[in-house]
């Protein structure tokens, strides 16, 4: 069906496809694969990979044959992962908040520097990788993406460690933390001053998207402006007739 949803959004004008990823789920890349098939303007990305789930190699190792497939149209999102959404069912995985954020870390560094292609060693709390001991024939193919396929990473803002760790990537999936841990509504004044705090930090020169999800389907046009930023329609639960009816109804129009 990805590659259904994918080829109508295209012909209506949409910009692009993300497909979640969980404990217990279909595999994203593959139906983005699929869905690169079909397509070729739109954006393939996903939303998110829970990292203390996968190994960092193992998201490089197949990352670059959706970049190619698609022409380099490929975004990784990437988060520490939602522990509710099924993780019970698997206890022997990790579920301490501060380890799955070391884990996060420790997984966007080991992109970056695979996505390389160079030799390295990183010996991590949670992950070592000894690449020089790995012969090149083995080496990832080459990305259309350079200097790597962009990285969406979640962020909580005002948390600071959540912020730097942002710092690295090409994107920002917003989110916002009270003082007890929770999460909250953003408000516009938020993203302005998460925009200025990476503003004064970023030192990579990339472009970088600061990315919010939600739900228009209700809403009239001056609504919908107000929302609009880069905007992820979400459509979690909703029947696959649901979402192709949303597809064709096409996205939120900016004036």
């Amino acid at each position: 069906m990805t590659a259904i949803y994918a080829q109508l959004a295209e012909e209506t004008g949409w910009d692009g496809v993300f497909i979640g990823d969980a404990i217990w789920c279909g595999a994203p890349k593959v139906a983005l694969s699929a869905a690169a098939m079909v397509t070729s303007r739109i954006c393939l990305g996903t939303m998110v990979i829970p990292a203390p789930l996968r190994k960092p190699w193992e998201v490089a190792k197949k990352s670059p044959a959706l970049d190619n497939l698609s022409g380099g149209r490929a975004i990784l999102g990437l988060g520490a992962g939602a522990v509710w959404m099924g993780w019970q069912g698997f206890p022997d995985e990790v579920t301490d908040t501060r380890t799955r954020a070391e884990m996060l870390d420790e997984s966007i560094d080991i992109l970056i520097l695979l996505f390389r292609r160079k030799m390295f060693d990183y010996d991590g709390k949670h992950c070592h990788v000894k690449l020089p001991l790995v012969d090149e024939m083995y080496y990832l193919l080459v990305l259309v993406q350079q200097p790597r396929i962009p990285l969406w990473c979640v962020g909580a803002w005002p948390r600071m460690k959540s912020m730097k760790r942002v710092l690295k990537c090409y994107g920002l999936w917003l989110n916002k933390m009270d003082e007890n841990g929770k999460f909250v509504d953003l408000q516009p004044d938020d993203i302005r001053q998460m925009k200025a705090y990476f503003d004064a930090n970023r030192t990579l020169t990339t472009s970088f998207d600061i990315v919010d999800e939600g739900s228009t389907a209700a809403l009239d046009q001056p609504q919908t402006r107000e929302k609009i930023k880069l905007w992820i329609e979400g459509s979690w639960g909703d029947t696959g007739e649901k979402v192709l009816e949303r597809i064709r109804q096409r996205p939120p129009q900016e004036d």
